[in-house]
């Protein structure tokens, strides 16, 4: 029996959720830092024109705020409100949406945070599984309904158990996907298989939410990424989409071994923390992080810029970065059948 009433019907755009997802969302999609001051306070002259440099033309179609790399946990409501409006200003310019991460522990806040969100401008919203209190499943499935029937906005919903404790399994993703306005997840625990079923029954939209498995993720059917590491080379994750859709398989591959150093160099400290290094070095607004989070060490900084220096083009990293040495390069590359 299903763990769901009938209350919603299948249409034409639950049919059609990759194109309505891709529409709604775009496909590579940078989960933004929330910029600091040097004081610790919220800036959004800093944000406004981080948002506009990461959806500049060739780089990402979309920027997520107040997710985990905006660190959230630790920003208030009105900060949260004040963050989408900046980055809304600065994203419009290059036809960049912002879609706003509403996920708390309760759901009645996440409603909250949902209407304040649609009420400050952004195109859709992230909506993780609630954490700490590790609902059941139904309690789950009626959380993630609750928060999309709060707006009229699009919702990506984000399954991350490292961070939440609790999974969202794959029959609760087949329930949500009946909700006209689910279109899409953000998956994070690595299940290929569980997602090939639901993409196969619902054509629901996934977007990698782990950029080490950015290529893996596409060869499955997904439609994009939620990158941190598209801060910095959103232009390779363009490309490496483009290479994809192409049929350009020596090539993807070779971007997707290029920027590997790049995958788990940003990760060796929190994300936040290393995006928000990363931007200093570029020159661009990011600040400290806030406590929990500690920003990195001066060894650490050093480790991050020789990655950067390897991958990212404003440093130093190669104008084709499928022109790579050849031992990063599969057999048939090196046979001379990479087109160029």
């Amino acid at each position: 029996m299903s763990m769901v009433p009938d209350r919603f019907d299948t249409d034409s755009t639950t049919a059609n959720a990759p194109n309505a997802a891709s529409a709604a969302f775009g496909r590579v999609i940078t989960a933004m830092v929330t910029p600091f001051d040097h004081a610790g306070r919220l800036d959004e002259r800093g944000t406004e024109r981080l948002a506009a440099w990461l959806t500049r033309d060739g780089w990402n179609d979309s920027v997520v705020v107040n997710g985990t790399t905006g660190e959230s946990i630790s920003t208030t409501d009105r900060e949260k409100s004040r963050t989408i409006r900046a980055a809304k200003q600065g994203a419009a310019a290059h036809g960049g949406k912002v879609i706003a991460g509403v996920g708390t522990g309760s759901t009645a806040h996440s409603i909250k945070l949902a209407k304040e969100a649609a009420s400050a401008g952004a195109d859709g919203l992230l909506v993780v599984a609630p954490y700490y209190s590790c609902p059941g499943q139904t309690g789950l499935l009626k959380h993630l309904w609750a928060v999309a029937d709060a707006t009229k906005l699009p919702v990506m919903i984000y399954d991350i158990p490292k961070r939440t404790g609790i999974a969202i399994e794959t029959e609760t993703v087949l329930a949500a996907a009946r909700h006209p306005r689910i279109l899409a997840v953000k998956e994070a625990k690595g299940d290929l298989e569980g997602a090939t079923e639901v993409m196969g029954q619902t054509h629901l939209a996934y977007y990698s939410g782990d950029d080490s498995l950015n290529l893996p993720w596409l060869s499955v059917g997904a439609t994009g990424f939620v990158s941190v590491v598209g801060h910095v080379v959103g232009d390779q994750l363009t490309q490496l989409v483009q290479h994809h859709v192409h049929g350009r398989n020596a090539e993807a591959l070779a971007l997707h071994r290029h920027l590997m150093p790049l995958f788990r160099g940003m990760f060796r400290a929190p994300g936040a923390a290393s995006a928000k290094a990363a931007l200093g070095d570029l020159g661009l607004p990011g600040g400290p992080v806030r406590m929990p989070l500690v920003d990195l060490t001066e060894e650490q900084r050093r480790d991050l810029r020789h990655v950067l220096a390897g991958t990212v083009t404003e440093m130093g990293g190669p104008v084709d970065p499928t022109r790579v040495p050849t031992g990063w390069l599969p057999a048939e590359a090196v046979a001379g059948q990479v087109r160029r």
